[in-house]
């Protein structure tokens, strides 16, 4: 009886998968026209052109729209100080930027890490953290309502949480933030989302079939 049972446990869990496996193949949403199928990242129907935006990068130039034409871009939001997520999914995607080092740099795909903590995260002190990641990380940030708008337009949030010290000591705080991957096509605009947990193997693979797709 209990081997029959057993048996017809297994039948039934194997009906589930299959039929599990048949609803993703049916329902799963298909890329858009003219753009190769993914395995990361969540490709919008339409790309969506981002407002205007003006932030200071490490290497002293501004941030603003032109500047993200060209290539395709992951854009994460952390701060310096972030004691997890940060750094683990710098590091992640440090084993993508590995893999795209053969890809010429003129299309290269790019990662930029905006820091929404201004008061603490200088230009020196976030240049320094993200190369420590990988040579080719960009970052940026600005004052609050510049951020803001900028994380707003992606879809993203961030918000200042004090510390239990925070009355006694200013900087005794730490910043939520949005944890997903904002994808932009060379022309700047909003295209798709990657959400943790982070593949980097399979968002490599997917941004240089992308880029490949959108070679002049």
């Amino acid at each position: 009886m209990f081997n029959r049972n057993v048996g017809i446990i297994l039948l039934i869990a194997l009906a589930a998968g299959l039929g599990l496996l048949a609803a993703q193949q049916v329902f799963a949403p298909k890329p858009p026209a003219g753009q190769p199928a993914t395995e990361a990242i969540a490709l919008y129907p339409q790309p969506r052109a981002l407002p205007d935006f003006n932030l200071a990068q490490t290497d002293g130039t501004r941030l603003i729209p032109g500047e993200l034409n060209g290539h395709w871009t992951l854009v994460f939001l952390g701060f310096t100080f972030c004691p997890d997520v940060c750094p683990t999914t710098l590091a992640e995607l440090a084993g993508a930027q590995k893999q795209w080092e053969a890809i010429p740099e003129a299309m290269r795909p790019r990662v930029l890490f905006i820091s929404v903590d201004p008061e603490r995260d200088s230009a020196t002190r976030l240049g320094e953290y993200v190369h420590g990641f990988h040579k080719d990380t960009l970052a940026a940030t600005g004052d609050v309502p510049s951020l803001e708008r900028f994380a707003t337009a992606l879809g993203f949030v961030f918000q200042k949480v004090p510390g239990k010290h925070f009355d006694e000591n200013p900087e005794d705080y730490s910043v939520e933030h949005s944890a997903s991957l904002a994808v932009l096509d060379p022309q700047g605009r909003l295209a798709g989302l990657v959400r943790p947990p982070f593949n980097a193997p399979a968002i490599a693979r997917d941004l240089q079939k992308l880029t490949e797709k959108s070679a002049p």
